[in-house]
């Protein structure tokens, strides 16, 4: 399964880069929001950093301005992923963007019928949100599962990326149905390090290895 991070922090995503697990970045006004910083450059900046696809969204809801956006978006680099909802504008958006060879990520999916409908046009990826589902009282990883049948039922091409990611259970639900990419904040990415029995262990063997009074170089 690839792993995403979804943020807009640079440093965040050059640390995770440093550790050779990060695939590639999305990103969403919020996020772009949040940073403070100008749009156009974060993505730029963000595209340096990462070779895997960087997911960077339109804000237009008509087809002929998403494609304007969409236009200045794909130039900053090969693998800026243009980000698309859930819409009859956004899908059109979508078949006219891949059939032109980019990548696009259709995001704000809460149904396997929507996940149908992307797939039917041409999505890269889809991003169906599991942490959002769950908050209104639906299961998030049943809609993977649904998608994920589908899916396989008609060999789409379409990569399953599991958003609003909230816990690394989430992580570990998803890998086990099978899902293709996840993306998650960076804290809940390095939460996945994280074992009791880890830290003990480690705790220990120093403890060891200080009584023998060696050290290594």
């Amino acid at each position: 399964m690839k792993f995403f991070v979804d943020t807009a922090d640079t440093k965040e995503i050059a640390e995770l880069a440093e550790t050779g697990l990060l695939d590639g970045v999305t990103t969403n006004p919020s996020l772009i929001h949040k940073s403070g910083r100008d749009f156009l450059d974060v993505v730029k900046e963000i595209c340096g950093i990462v070779d895997g696809p960087v997911s960077a969204e339109v804000v237009a809801l008509d087809h002929e301005t998403m494609m304007k956006e969409a236009e200045i978006l794909r130039k900053i680099a090969d693998n800026v992923t243009v980000k698309v909802p859930l819409t009859p504008a956004g899908l059109k958006t979508c078949k006219k963007l891949t059939s032109d060879g980019t990548m696009v990520n259709v995001t704000l999916c809460f149904s396997a019928n929507q996940a149908l409908l992307a797939a039917k046009a041409g999505a890269t990826f889809i991003s169906p949100f599991v942490g959002r589902h769950d908050d209104i009282g639906f299961d998030g990883m049943q809609l993977i599962s649904d998608i994920r049948l589908i899916y396989d039922n008609y060999a789409f091409d379409t990569e399953i990326l599991v958003a609003s990611v909230r816990h690394p259970v989430h992580v570990l639900e998803s890998a086990r149905i099978g899902a293709d990419v996840m993306t998650a904040p960076p804290a809940v990415i390095k939460a996945l390090f994280n074992h009791p029995l880890t830290d003990k262990g480690i705790e220990g063997f120093l403890a060891d290895w200080a009584k023998t009074g060696q050290s290594i170089g």
